[in-house]
């Protein structure tokens, strides 16, 4: 629950046809089971407390009454649960019968929500049974001790964590072109639970996906289906128990089908929130929802989800060469359209030999493919200064052979010299006046050789350099056109590895494994032993941190101790939590005091869901005081239950399941005054 997790479940019990008794059993085990799993909601498929495949058994006064008392039972049984249960049965109001999902939570029930849509095609028969639910919440008299709301229009809200706001909706809701979902998302809902019963026939399992994962995108929220497997009439139809976890678009679990499987993993809510508040189109309703609330225990939520350590690289299960031929191409439009547009000649490159220039080349030449160009208006200028390596050097020339560029050289020494002579720096003394002259030369060089060519200075300099302000104000920093802009580094190498891997071009493919197995460096210190002797990541620490905590800090606003939490889960085993530490103070310094570099940075295009640019993603004063994202980094160690991820606090509010409060037992004073106030009278 804290840094804004919680664990849910999807459960499918075996059942047996219209035996609610048994059932009850089923499901109380169940209970037991996820308990151990520490899921804090838990969802059970569509009727399943007297199963979906009854029929004409719906008809009989006995099996609803028996499921009436099950549900009790259940709710009973929960009362030392802490979670929210919910569970499917069928049940009669005024004469009708409705399908139904019974929210309970420390031995209450909250509220029942209703099927919206009830199919009657092909092998569905609902309509014959059962009663398209109201969306105004009526109160439902179980028996004497039990009067709870009914209706479409329902949210269930945690007390102890009020972004966890929970709707339901029942299988063919999903199905129908206006979802309840919809609007219980819009009215707050960051998790929607589905209580299924959907039979399997070939290739739905595809499509069941595809519709649960691409409604938690659309609503930015969390969705639990639980379906109805084993145990189902197979008279006509066979049930799979398929159940799905998504979150905003990625399916975080998935069971095997027939098998009845329990799934488990952690909705995000916080970040669900957070999305959504970035999301200027994503509205809120005008409608009035009734929202019951519940509690439960703050606890530490274990982590299994996948929280993967290279959040901007594509992933295992992506096409590489579809998604870097992708970028390659943002990459290249976007320059081949400024050079169009300023009928430039020329485009000037400054090659070290580095990841970065590497990169901007590769770019620049797929530009000039693109413009029907030779590459010979390419000026790949080299510019060996007190720094340069053999190493570097060689890749340089080769680099620019390779790919048939023009190449020039221009030494920087002596003019460096005769600039510290003017400024009385003593070139003996390597400090940030010795760097930076160095790169200021050579941005000088470049600017002027695209003047004089009638091109333009195509930037190398990438996103974590931005991020952290590793670049030389007015020197690397500045260029006519950035094509690296928005690419972190742990992408740049990524993209040159692809290259790497894909030319046809045996000696630019040992060119660029070179280039991926040198130490990234500015070259800007004398080497040692003819050896880089300044490696940046010494220095400012390991760029996959820093790109880690750039994608959390800029597409989420997540809070330093969720960074450091999520960090190390995702690098254990790889950095220590010192280390990880270490450098997440260093990213905020560095992020928070050079945002002055940002805000005045050359245009370039963006390629993913992240950019620093000022005109764009990241309009952030560059005066911004990072005093309470510091005094949070001196808190991380304040509570013992982030040292062991996963282990819970034992601190529990007021009014938890199963004390004396009676907070979550909807008597019927309570429910009256709560209606009256809500609908002013209606009722």
């Amino acid at each position: 629950m804290k840094n804004g997790f919680i664990r849910v479940a999807a459960l499918t019990p075996k059942i047996k046809v219209a035996d609610p008794k048994y059932n009850k059993e089923r499901i109380c085990e169940l209970i037991d089971a996820a308990r151990g799993e520490e899921a804090q909601v838990m969802v059970f498929p569509e009727l399943c407390i007297t199963g979906y495949t009854c029929s004409d058994l719906f008809y009989q006064e006995l099996l609803l009454r028996e499921a009436k008392q099950a549900l009790i039972d259940i709710a009973s049984f929960s009362e030392k649960t802490d979670a929210i249960i919910f569970v499917g049965l069928p049940l009669e109001y005024n004469g009708k019968l409705y399908n139904v999902a019974a929210a309970i939570c420390g031995g209450a029930i909250l509220g029942l929500v209703p099927k919206t849509h009830i199919p009657t095609y092909n092998e569905f028969y609902e309509l014959r049974h059962f009663t398209r639910g109201m969306e105004e919440p009526v109160p439902v008299r179980l028996d004497d001790d039990h009067i709870v709301p009914m209706g479409t229009r329902m949210l269930f809200s945690c007390r102890q964590m009020p972004r966890l706001r929970i709707g339901a909706e029942i299988c063919e809701d999903l199905w129908a072109p206006n979802p309840p979902s919809i609007g219980l998302a819009l009215a707050g809902a960051t998790l929607i639970v589905n209580l299924s019963a959907s039979d399997e026939t070939t290739g739905k399992d595809i499509y069941r996906r595809d519709l649960v994962g691409g409604q938690s995108a659309r609503l930015i929220c969390g969705y639990v289906y639980a379906s109805a497997g084993d145990g189902e009439s197979t008279q006509d139809v066979v049930y799979s128990g398929h159940n799905l976890i998504a979150e905003n678009g990625v399916v975080l679990a998935e069971s095997r089908r027939f098998v009845n499987e329990s799934i488990y993993s952690e909705i995000d809510v916080q970040r669900l929130t957070e999305e959504r508040r970035r999301m200027s189109t994503f509205g809120a309703s005008d409608a009035i929802y009734l929202t019951a609330e519940f509690n439960l225990k703050e606890k530490t939520t274990l982590l299994t989800r996948f929280v993967d350590p290279s959040p901007f690289v594509p992933g295992k299960k992506t096409d590489r060469e579809k998604r870097c031929e992708e970028i390659f191409m943002i990459q290249a439009m976007g320059l081949k359209k400024r050079l169009e547009h300023t009928n430039c000649r020329a485009a000037v490159v400054g090659i070290s030999g580095g990841l970065d220039s590497t990169l901007a080349l590769l770019v620049t030449a797929k530009a000039f493919d693109l413009l029907g160009l030779d590459h010979s208006g390419i000026i790949a200028v080299t510019m060996p200064g007190f720094g340069t390596t053999d190493r570097t050097y060689e890749n340089a020339v080769s680099l620019i052979r390779s790919l048939n560029a023009a190449f020039k050289e221009v030494p920087i020494a002596e003019a460096v010299r005769i600039h510290f002579r003017d400024i009385e720096q003593d070139e003996n003394v390597h400090d940030v006046t010795y760097e930076n002259g160095q790169a200021r030369e050579r941005t000088q060089i470049l600017m002027d050789i695209a003047n004089k060519l009638g091109g333009m200075v195509v930037g190398t300099g990438d996103m974590s350099e931005l991020a952290l302000g590793w670049a030389t104000y007015n020197g690397d920093h500045m260029s006519m056109y950035g094509v690296n802009a928005s690419v972190p580094k742990t992408l740049v190498r990524h993209l040159v590895r692809y290259y790497a891997d894909t030319c046809e071009n045996a000696e630019l493919t040992r060119v660029l494994l070179d280039v991926l197995d040198t130490p990234v460096s500015p070259e800007l210190l004398p080497p040692e032993d003819g050896k880089i002797s300044q490696k940046t990541e010494d220095i400012v620490g390991p760029y996959e941190l820093h790109d880690f905590f750039l994608y959390y800090v800029l597409r989420f606003g997540c809070t330093p101790k969720k960074i450091y939490r999520l960090a190390k889960y995702a690098f254990s085993g790889i950095y220590t939590d010192e280390t990880i530490e270490k450098w997440l103070r260093t990213f905020y310094r560095r992020f928070f005091s050079q945002q002055f570099k940002r805000s005045c940075l050359p245009d370039g295009p963006k390629v993913g869901t992240v950019a620093v640019s000022p005109r764009g993603d990241l309009r952030m004063p560059s005066d911004a005081c990072a005093r309470i994202w510091m005094d949070e980094l001196e808190t991380l160690h304040e509570d013992e239950a982030d040292k062991m991820d996963g282990s819970p606090d034992e601190q529990i509010s007021d009014g938890m399941p199963g004390e004396a409060s009676g907070q979550n037992n909807f008597a019927a004073e309570e429910f009256d005054r709560e209606f009256d106030e809500l609908f002013k009278g209606m009722f």
